[in-house]
């Protein structure tokens, strides 16, 4: 079971228009700690980044925002009058990470803030292992060349080239692709293939 999360002195920013009412949000914000800024227009890129931002979605959404849907570099939050399924299908594509309802319960807000969190880094650390995916991938090659290389050099199969590449690596505490550039580079391999 995970901890209860503490959002004191976290800063929130809700973008909203002109004529809405966001004093019983702001209120119930400011009970559980946080420091919260309304903002009228796009968030400002030269401001210090808020820890999490509010959406008055029905007010519209692209315009408010300095990035593309989908790269929103904190968790977001929409507030929605409609809680049809098409307006949430809707805040979740443009980057929205919980929703709440308008007019806002309070019971609500805090449950939305962790979800929003918890969806955030997660997302981020899906992200990060995507993008490690990705450059393993595209480093394959060097790892297979220098297998062959091990082989060659030892004159071992394959399966104690790789198994010879794999302790250099937890050796020195360096990726296989590390290892393997090294290799590569004319440097040799510190294990014995047996």
């Amino acid at each position: 079971m995970s901890p209860t999360p503490n959002f004191t002195g976290q800063r929130v920013v809700i973008l909203h228009r002109p004529g809405g009412t966001t004093e019983r949000l702001i209120r119930q914000l400011a009970m559980l700690g946080m420091r919260v800024d309304v903002q009228w227009a796009p968030l400002s890129q030269a401001a210090p980044a808020p820890d999490l931002v509010m959406v008055d979605a029905d007010a519209g959404w692209s315009e408010l925002f300095p990035w593309a849907p989908g790269q929103n570099p904190m968790p977001m939050i929409a507030l929605l009058s409609s809680e049809a399924p098409g307006r949430i299908a809707w805040a979740i594509d443009q980057g929205a990470r919980a929703m709440i309802a308008k007019p806002v319960i309070a019971s609500a807000i805090f449950p939305a803030l962790v979800m929003a969190t918890r969806f955030h880094a997660e997302a981020i650390d899906t992200a990060a292992k995507v993008a490690d995916l990705h450059e393993r991938i595209r480093l394959r090659p060097l790892v297979l060349a220098a297998v062959q290389s091990i082989m060659s050099m030892q004159g071992c199969d394959e399966a104690a080239a790789y198994r010879c590449l794999r302790q250099d690596a937890m050796r020195s505490r360096l990726t296989l692709e590390h290892v393997a550039a090294a290799i590569l580079a004319g440097g040799r391999s510190r294990s014995e293939a047996s």
